[in-house]
């Protein structure tokens, strides 16, 4: 095991404390329009007049000293081994009897598989949705070997409704990476930063609570913990600061438990410390909260003005025409046409229907002229020399990526093919992967969210569609 990290103050290029903690004084805020008085570490002040407190630089900030290291270190293990979630990738397996030093290798290795997949998982992404998704990753491929022998496709299936479909890509190519390698699993934040897709976060996370390194895990919630012991309301986004929120935590990390102290910082912002309710009166370290202390003096300071409230960069308004094309065939069941998004950018290799982006909120004939070139160029599928039996609009909405509010708008188009089928196949070869699937299969494959969408919606216009034409008879 690689010896402590960052515990020396020599060690931490931190400056002479030179700035006062106490925040500028500012005018007090109004009061809570449904309880009449505003909490300590309620809601944030943004938007509401106030100014966030500031302090120089997080450089201006001595680190921790010897005492408030092991008073923090003893507080936050004590409550998280009475508080810690039940969650199952924090499950141990039972020990199996008269194990030695093979099963306790095989059990740190299973012990890391599980911490990254639900690390992953994590990202952006709640709890209670992923521990679903977690239990059935595992249930499918319970090592990293298991995982290794997937296709992209299994894997986008089983991610499909988490979103950000690039953490799983990097997951199998990880796990492909690991397995092809001679050295096992990776133990250390070093190794483990070679591999696809693992970052500083995520390693610090595995090597420290699988493999008990002695290293920091720094998430947004750890981030909101420190910058609130410290009063620290420097923009917590800044790269220099980030790597100064590193150093405290490194200070903190205990060394015979690692990774339950990182843990412990984690649970603790999640769910005590959190972004705009805080509880103080249950967290175990706010006898060391410089916020606290600091709001507690000055009622025109909350807890929740550190750190920093950062302007999230604007979004991005785009507009999509999506055209479910069902072809008939014969006596056949109808299929639909599904296509594959490229292997690079938004929702790389996954699966949808036909679909156009339009330069603005176009009307239904420029979004028509949009989709008949896109199937004419991509699949040489002319529509003015098929058989169309239904074309109708069904319904739009709109779906949020993190930087993206787009706005979809489906229609449905149900053609007679025959002998237009050895065109498709002909000429779509080279332009565009695609394939045709029975409505059965729409219904169990895993796409994103938005095209179960779309799908729900023509569902539900031909069930209306159906029940109109009944009640005309």
């Amino acid at each position: 095991m690689n010896g402590p990290l960052l515990l020396s103050p020599l060690r931490i290029s931190f400056l002479p404390l030179i700035s006062s903690m106490k925040p500028q004084k500012k005018q007090p805020t109004k009061n809570n329009p449904q309880t009449g008085k505003r909490k300590r570490g309620g809601a944030a002040a943004a938007g509401n007049g106030r100014t966030a407190p500031q302090v120089k630089d997080i450089e201006d900030l001595l680190p921790f000293t010897g005492g408030e290291v092991s008073s923090i270190r003893g507080s936050l293990l004590e409550w998280y081994d009475v508080n810690c979630r039940d969650l199952p990738w924090r499950r141990k397996e039972c020990d199996s009897d008269g194990g030695g030093e093979d099963d306790d290798h095989d059990e740190e290795e299973r012990r890391a598989y599980g911490v990254w997949v639900s690390e992953v998982m994590l990202q952006q992404t709640r709890v209670q949705t992923v521990i679903e998704y977690y239990n059935r990753w595992m249930l499918k491929w319970p090592s990293v070997h298991h995982l290794a022998s997937a296709s992209l496709e299994e894997v986008n299936e089983m991610w499909a409704g988490l979103g950000y479909y690039r953490r799983a890509r990097f997951l199998l190519e990880g796990a492909k990476m690991i397995v092809a390698g001679e050295e096992g699993f990776p133990r250390t934040v070093a190794q483990l930063r070679k591999v696809p897709g693992i970052g500083e976060y995520t390693a610090g996370a595995i090597a420290s609570i699988a493999f008990k390194e002695v290293v920091p895990a720094v998430d947004g919630n750890v981030i909101r913990v420190l910058a609130r012991l410290k009063a620290i309301s420097t923009n917590p986004k800044d790269s220099t600061t980030i790597k100064n929120f590193w150093k405290l935590a490194g200070q903190l990390v205990d060394n015979s438990r690692p990774g339950d102290f990182n843990q412990s910082l984690m649970e603790l912002g999640a769910t005590v410390c959190t972004p705009l309710n805080p509880t103080c009166s249950l967290c175990s370290i706010s006898s060391q909260c410089r916020a606290y202390a600091i709001c507690e003096k000055d009622t025109s300071v909350a807890v929740t003005d550190y750190p920093v409230k950062v302007v999230k960069t604007k979004q991005r308004h785009n507009f999509s025409a999506v055209c479910v094309v069902e072809i008939l065939r014969g006596t056949q069941e109808s299929e639909f046409l599904l296509v594959k998004r490229p292997n690079e950018g938004l929702l790389a290799g996954l699966w949808e229907f036909p679909s156009v982006e339009v330069d603005q909120e176009a009307d239904s004939s420029v979004r028509r002229r949009e989709v008949d070139g896109f199937l004419k160029q991509s699949f040489g599928l002319d529509l003015r020399k098929c058989n169309i039996i239904l074309r109708e609009d069904v319904g739009e909405f709109v779906h949020i990526f993190t930087h993206i509010r787009l706005k979809i708008c489906a229609e449905l188009l149900v053609v007679h093919l025959d002998d237009e089928m050895r065109l498709l196949r002909k000429h779509s070869k080279e332009n565009a992967k695609w394939k045709l699937v029975d409505c059965k299969a729409v219904s169990s494959m895993g796409l994103t969210s938005s095209v179960r969408k779309v799908y729900s919606m023509v569902q539900k216009f031909k069930q209306s569609n159906l029940s109109q034409q009944k009640q005309k008879k």
